[in-house]
């Protein structure tokens, strides 16, 4: 009784592992690989959102940095 147990789940070991298991793997890193594809709609939105709030900090930096050249020259020099 106990060999035909043993020989049964052997046999369901031997076939997740030579079946089930392999397209299991391959789905999942083709799943990974799609998501790797690209940004989504949602990213792009969010990247475009920076890059534009980064631009907006340039030139309010660069607008400060004026301001202070003309009001106070020495500005730089103090560390």
């Amino acid at each position: 009784m106990s060999t035909t147990l043993f020989g049964m789940l052997t046999a369901v070991i031997i076939v997740f592992m030579v079946v089930v298991l392999p397209i299991w793997l391959l789905l999942h890193y083709l799943a990974k690989m799609k998501k790797m594809q690209g940004l989504s709609k949602k990213d792009e939105v969010a990247l475009s959102e920076l890059w534009q709030n980064g631009n907006q900090m340039t030139q309010r930096i660069a607008t400060l940095e004026i301001i202070l050249d003309e009001k106070y020259p020495d500005w730089r020099d103090k560390s």
